[in-house]
């Protein structure tokens, strides 16, 4: 028997680690420990309902575990036969408990790929990766097919570049291995940036050993020796698995010289990120990996030519080095069955925001929207309206009610405003302003672009700026020919990728919701209550008693008044603190949603 519990980096803030040791702890006071292993895994991807606690093999899922509950899983469960009801996930539709993870609603339309081994093995076990088939798609392909051979393989099944482009996987390695020269590489792109998005760091955490097979079968289809991961440093435990799984794939002959008996030799070493968002574009990321400072170049000449020290050199993200063991051992048709005409296979989104299933998901190109918001997702919290996704991160667009029926393939988002991008999904409620969610992502972009084009370095900036007055009030008619004039002029004139996707979020909501920029800049007016500026606090006269408590705590003496009458705030001098209202024993202060320049008084 066994207990696996979630490892990834949100189970283990919820003190999935201790958990793990308190099982072991009992398990070794009840005499068990030879007869039931635990093993803390990767995440299994319903990180709403984390930490998560699995048993095998009667596949029981037990949701939201606690370090106190361990004993009496044990008891109950291991020892009596009998499941800890409590535990279980309770299905919000039918009020009924569910025992295993195929009934739940988050998981019947997922189909994991990528995610395969996640949440099913110990990720620092090289031996259990090998009881799932890792490495046997290495020795496959050197036993069996030539480099030709193989890359025919990734190019017949469709696969696509998971890091946001989707540029064809097979005709990237055909291009690169074309390309003579005395050394090659293959590069990892680790350094996913998105706000919200952990897909690749949790293939890192949960599975490592599919990504460094899938490099070794690149560095043979390319003619390459040498492979070179960029991993953000903020992702300790990924670096941590990735540094044993390397150890592990060496003492195992699946890594350095004359692997699987062969004349074929490839080695992997980490590289370290600071976090640039920039750097998700692979010359800036080459760059950085040579010490130099992180910028895009004009390209071509492209890293297929002349990449990491001048030599020809492969990058691809995780997710797509993930994809392509999996695609060796069950054919370029298997996966090509799956998706769309020209989307093959699975994507993997992190799904967050005004959701009630906050996790990782891997679904089938062409799942929809909706499908993934109100089945998989399970609709909005706290029962509030829908109002928009946010798809493909800072570079991505939002996408509202009309767009719900659109399916996930890299045509279809783009023709509706947004992009596949790497993967993150933020959902938005009736609470969100959407311009205020375009500024928040346009400071992102000024906060994490390199600088070296006009464009990007002050376009983005004067963007911003007119954002920032639309949210304070102080726009002028004028500024909305502006915004969308500037945004057209950065998207055609900016030297990578960063630039030119920039300006997606502001036209997109300038696309989808111009109500409210026009709220924002002719009525002075926030619907959603969100842009503080906007907002003003007003005394009821007739509520007011006049019993000065809001005046003795206001710091600035906005409020005036005779005692036992009512008071007035002077617009002018409140800094909108809320201490008044607050203070106020007789709900006599509102909060009023539009903006309003004089002293006021209801």
């Amino acid at each position: 028997m066994h207990i696996l519990v979630c490892g990834g980096t949100g189970c283990r803030s919820s003190q999935s680690g201790l958990i793990s040791e308190l099982f072991q702890d009992e398990l070794l006071r009840k005499g068990l420990k030879n007869e039931v292993q635990v093993i803390r895994t990767g995440c299994f991807g319903f990180c709403e309902k984390g930490p998560i606690v699995k048993i095998l093999p009667d596949d029981t899922f037990y949701t939201q575990v606690k370090p106190e509950d361990t004993a009496e899983i044990i008891d109950e469960h291991i020892i009596k036969g009998r499941k800890v009801t409590r535990l279980l996930y309770l299905d919000p539709d039918t009020q009924e408990y569910v025992s295993d993870s195929k009934h739940m609603g988050f998981y019947k339309k997922q189909l994991r790929v990528a995610l395969r081994n996640c949440g099913l093995i110990d990720p620092e076990n090289i031996d259990e990766a090998i009881a799932r088939d890792a490495y046997q798609a290495l020795g496959k392909v050197l036993s069996e097919y030539t480099p030709e051979q193989t890359i025919d393989i990734i190019k017949r099944s469709g696969l696509r570049g998971r890091g946001g482009a989707g540029f064809p996987t097979g005709l990237k390695w055909e291009i690169t291995s074309k390309n003579p020269a005395d050394q090659k590489y293959v590069v990892c792109n680790a350094d996913e940036g998105d706000p919200g998005a952990f897909m690749d760091r949790s293939i890192l955490e949960g599975d490592p050993h599919s990504v460094l097979e899938a490099m070794a079968i690149c560095g043979y289809c390319i003619g390459a020796g040498k492979g070179l991961i960029y991993v953000r440093a903020e992702y300790p435990l990924a670096v941590k698995r990735l540094k044993v799984a390397i150890d592990q794939a060496h003492q195992y002959g699946l890594l350095g010289e004359h692997i699987f008996g062969t004349d074929f030799s490839f080695d992997i070493n980490l590289r370290y990120g600071a976090g640039a968002f920039v750097c998700g574009e692979e010359t800036a990321l080459i760059h950085s990996m040579e010490g130099k400072r992180g910028e895009p170049t004009n390209k071509p000449p492209f890293p297929a030519q002349s990449g990491y020290l001048g030599k020809p050199t492969n990058v691809n993200n995780v997710e797509t080095f993930a994809n392509v063991p999996v695609i060796i051992l069950k054919g370029a048709e298997w996966f090509s069955s799956i998706g769309t005409e020209k989307s093959k296979g699975t994507k993997v989104f992190a799904l967050a925001g005004k959701i009630n299933n906050v996790g990782l998901i891997e679904v089938p190109m062409g799942t929809t929207l909706r499908e993934i918001i109100f089945e998989i997702g399970g609709g909005i919290k706290n029962g509030k309206k829908f109002k928009a996704v946010q798809t493909g991160g800072p570079s991505g667009g939002c996408l509202t009610e009309k767009h719900l029926d659109t399916p996930i393939d890299y045509e279809s988002l783009t023709a509706a405003g947004s992009m596949m991008g790497s993967g993150g999904m933020i959902v938005l409620d009736e609470d969100d302003c959407m311009v205020s969610v375009a500024k928040y992502y346009l400071g992102f972009i000024v906060e994490e672009s390199c600088g070296k084009c006009a464009p990007c370095r002050i376009g983005n900036k004067r963007l911003y700026e007119i954002l920032e007055r639309m949210t304070q009030g102080k726009a002028d008619p004028e500024d909305l020919d502006k915004l969308r004039n500037l945004c057209n002029v950065i998207r055609d004139t900016a030297l990578c990728g960063l630039g030119q996707t920039s300006p997606n979020p502001v036209l997109s909501t300038l696309n989808n919701f111009i109500e409210e920029y026009e709220e924002h800049v002719f009525e002075k007016k926030c619907r959603s209550g969100q842009c503080h500026d906007l907002l003003y606090y007003v005394i009821d006269e007739e509520e007011c008693t006049g019993c000065g408590a809001c005046k003795r705590v206001c710091p600035v003496n906005a409020i005036s008044g005779e005692k036992k009458q009512p008071h007035l705030i002077d617009q002018k001098i409140c800094i909108k603190c809320g201490s008044c209202m607050e203070k106020c024993q007789f709900d006599a202060i509102n909060l009023k949603n539009e903006y309003k320049p004089t002293t006021v008084s209801v």
